[in-house]
């Protein structure tokens, strides 16, 4: 299926760019998030009338995010779970836990934005993280397992 990207999508493209994706990606999650349309002659000359606008927006979108980035860079979150005698927890730490804490630390993000590309975390101690807040900012913050 050919869409016009409304904003940008990670491993995709760009503001405006046609592109052909997958039928099911397209009708179940790029369309219903507002972050595509069909690929029609309508659809394309409503889009370059709504340039300007829609630039404007992602643009302000990106300010957005670089300034919470500023502000989010270098802080350290703690997290308590049980743990025995080696260090182990009796769980994990994943991605919600840590959008929790950051949530308790005055930042209001979605899990997803946490990214944990080893999976969760299983042990104590000091791990790097990295929360991306936009497609183009990535914030890096210091999270640290503590044992209770």
């Amino acid at each position: 299926m050919q869409i016009i990207l409304l904003e940008k999508v990670v491993n995709l493209g760009n503001l405006g760019e046609v592109v052909k994706v997958k039928d099911g990606y397209a009708r179940n999650y790029l369309i219903p998030k507002r972050m595509a349309k069909r690929a029609t002659p309508a659809a394309m000359a409503e889009f370059e009338a709504r340039r300007a606008e829609l630039e404007k927006i992602a643009a302000e979108k990106l300010v957005a995010a670089q300034g919470v980035a500023e502000k989010m860079t270098g802080l350290s979150v703690t997290v308590s779970r049980k743990a025995g005698m080696d260090g182990r927890l009796f769980g994990s730490v994943g991605n919600a836990d840590i959008a929790d804490a950051l949530k308790l630390a005055g930042f209001d993000l979605d899990k997803s934005a946490v990214r944990l590309p080893e999976g969760p975390l299983k042990a104590i101690g000091e791990f790097p993280i990295d929360v991306a807040l936009h497609t183009d900012v990535l914030a890096n913050i210091t999270v640290v397992v503590a044992a209770e």
